[in-house]
């Protein structure tokens, strides 16, 4: 007999264009991209990447485990590529590792920057918060604009590689139990 399993975990990676919401009346939303496979369940994106970010996004029906890797008290990392349209610079670095202060006044958390793999544009992010549009106003703060934004990794877990953008598939159960420690 089938057995139906209670919630689903799944990972896509998110194509520029497509936003983080279960619907949307002008866009295409990354539950659009995933509900045809799973009728009669309530997904929604597990935290959110802009429309013009790219990379893994995690869509599930399970709001008590959504909750639990997204609360702040937990400060599960997420690991982001960015290209930047100039340098990066010894005190982005040190900002970032001190805890960035927004043009607003908000005090950010420490976060881990590192050159990237493309040239001297281009960073790797580790933040362990989440505030909307973060990685762009951090690097806002020194008059770095993000051309691209791609998330790589949520916890431990990265993103498959063998995913193109808009395909997805469920977390292992290896995966999922990464995420929930």
């Amino acid at each position: 007999p089938l057995v139906l399993q209670q919630y689903v975990y799944i990972m896509l990676d998110k194509p520029k264009g497509v936003v983080s919401a279960s619907a949307d009346k002008n866009d295409v939303t990354v539950v659009d991209l995933v509900g045809r496979a799973y009728p009669r369940r309530s997904l929604f994106p597990a935290g959110r990447l802009d429309k013009t970010s790219t990379g893994f996004v995690l869509v599930t029906d399970d709001g008590a485990f959504a909750h639990d890797i997204l609360a702040p008290r937990r400060h599960v990392p997420k690991t982001y590529e960015v290209l930047l349209d100039t340098p990066l610079t010894p005190e982005m670095a040190a900002g970032f590792a001190a805890g960035v202060r927004l043009a607003d006044g908000q005090r950010l958390q420490p976060a881990e920057l590192s050159p990237g793999p493309d040239g001297p544009c281009s960073a790797r992010v580790v933040l362990r918060q989440g505030v909307y549009h973060q990685i762009k106003r951090m690097f806002g703060v020194y008059d770095a604009g993000v051309n691209t934004l791609h998330r790589l990794s949520i916890g431990g877990v990265a993103l498959d590689e063998t995913l193109a953008p808009g395909e997805y598939r469920e977390l292992t159960e290896e995966e999922r139990k990464q995420l929930q420690n």
